[in-house]
């Protein structure tokens, strides 16, 4: 491992193994009922309200395809990021009803 050094002095090493990202969320045990959350979020996206679904035991096909029911369901766009799905605008309650409504435990988050 080799040390360099940087304008200010301080040391910085390079380490190959470690990792990028953290993983989005541990995967669920069968039969643990999973804990998805709807968030409101601006940050990024200057001002503009997201709505995002969090915490889906889903493969990525059947994020996509579940995106697409949402999406219509409240006339707005999104997309499926990193496990998540983003839904443009406020649409919290109405998102919840719905997840509900398919068998999920979802609740509200945030403020």
């Amino acid at each position: 491992m080799k040390s360099y050094p940087t304008a200010r002095g301080v040391v910085l090493r390079k380490t190959p193994s470690a990792p990028q990202r953290p993983p989005a969320s541990p995967p669920v045990p069968p039969g643990t009922p999973a804990r998805v959350r709807v968030a409101r979020e601006v940050a990024g996206r200057g001002g503009k309200a997201v709505s995002v679904i969090l915490g889906l035991p889903l493969a990525a096909e059947q994020l996509e395809a579940l995106a697409r029911e949402l999406k219509k369901l409240c006339g707005a766009g999104g997309a499926v990021r990193e496990g998540r799905i983003e839904i443009q605008g406020e649409h919290r309650d109405r998102l919840v009803e719905a997840l509900r409504q398919r068998g999920y435990e979802a609740k509200r988050s945030g403020g």
